[in-house]
């Protein structure tokens, strides 16, 4: 089975995005070696408990993914912000769209989610966009 096509409408028009940034090798080098002394901290605090190793994993990466995207509700502040803005339309395809199941599209990721740097997509609207920047 294949996967649906997504239809493209013929007048939209696509913003040539800078790729994230790849590190080094040498900056490979150092994130892994930060990363194992993370590691061995989090075994040590740990002290051989398993659940507690499995704790500390789910808050460091949770508050990292925050540092990257913000906090929940600060994108579910800025998805009905930007849903206002686009008068409730899709800012890819121009249709109608419901806030329930929009997504938010970082035009440059590092970014971050701020008003300037997103739009408010249909779902099947950002796989399109993400297929054409080749994020897929």
């Amino acid at each position: 089975m294949f996967p649906q096509q997504i239809q493209i409408p013929a007048d939209i028009i696509y913003i040539t995005v800078m790729p994230n940034r790849n590190l080094s090798a040498d900056e490979l080098k150092l994130a892994n070696e930060l990363l194992k002394e993370i590691r061995q901290k989090l075994t040590k605090l740990s002290e051989g408990d398993s659940l507690l190793l499995f704790a500390f994993r789910r808050k460091i990466a949770k508050e990292l993914g925050y540092d990257e995207r913000g906090k929940p509700m600060a994108r579910r502040q800025l998805k009905a912000l930007k849903w206002a803005q686009q008068h409730m339309k899709c800012a890819h395809c121009n249709e109608q769209m419901p806030l329930e199941y929009s997504e938010l599209d970082r035009k440059f990721a590092p970014d971050g989610y701020t008003p300037e740097n997103t739009d408010l997509v249909h779902a099947k609207c950002h796989q399109a966009r993400q297929a054409a920047k080749r994020y897929t």
